[in-house]
């Protein structure tokens, strides 16, 4: 019975976590301490933890997360199928309706004005992380506000990556290495 009620707990996290990762956190709370009491707050709030420790979406940690301590590995892989097959249902019928109408011209002038929207919602992001970077706040400060270390260390690695095209992985590994030394003390 418990594979079955996380199985469904998690298909409606996934199903209803539309915006992303912090947009599921309610849905997750309610499910998890509320309905469920799966976890109290602090084993919650450990999770929050854990799920930005480890790499992917928040919901798809948590599902693993809380299947693994109720349950198992089982339960992690049946909270985890759960929390992805709305994703994969949806993804599914985009793709039957893509294939099957892509030759259409409404489809590729929706196709064509979607781009650059996709692009300029990609650039917004970009730009907030720039912001947030140089300036620790989400608005541009003054100059003499600006942290020219993260300047530098954005200049240096992007020019790292154009000139030599180095994996991305590698020039994050790098600047992380580069960060705790200047940020640690150590250098």
């Amino acid at each position: 019975m418990i594979y079955l009620t996380l199985y469904w707990s998690f298909v409606q996290i996934g199903l209803f976590s539309i915006g992303g990762g912090y947009a599921a956190l309610p849905l997750i709370q309610q499910q998890v301490i509320e309905i469920h009491k799966w976890l109290t707050f602090e084993e919650f709030t450990d999770l929050l933890t854990i799920s930005q420790m480890t790499p992917g979406p928040i919901a798809l940690n948590a599902s693993t997360f809380v299947g693994t301590k109720l349950a198992g590995l089982p339960g992690a892989v049946v909270a985890t199928v759960g929390c992805v097959t709305p994703s994969c249902i949806i993804v599914l019928i985009l793709a039957y309706f893509y294939y099957k109408y892509r030759e259409l011209n409404t489809v590729k002038k929706v196709l064509g004005v979607l781009r650059p929207v996709v692009v300029s919602l990609i650039g917004v992001a970009g730009a907030s992380i720039v912001i947030t970077a140089f300036w620790g706040q989400k608005t541009i400060g003054t100059f003499d506000q600006i942290n020219k270390t993260a300047v530098v260390l954005f200049v240096i690695c992007f020019a790292i990556l154009e000139k030599f095209k180095l994996n991305p992985v590698t020039v994050i590994i790098l600047s992380g290495i580069i960060g705790i030394g200047i940020y640690g003390g150590i250098m």
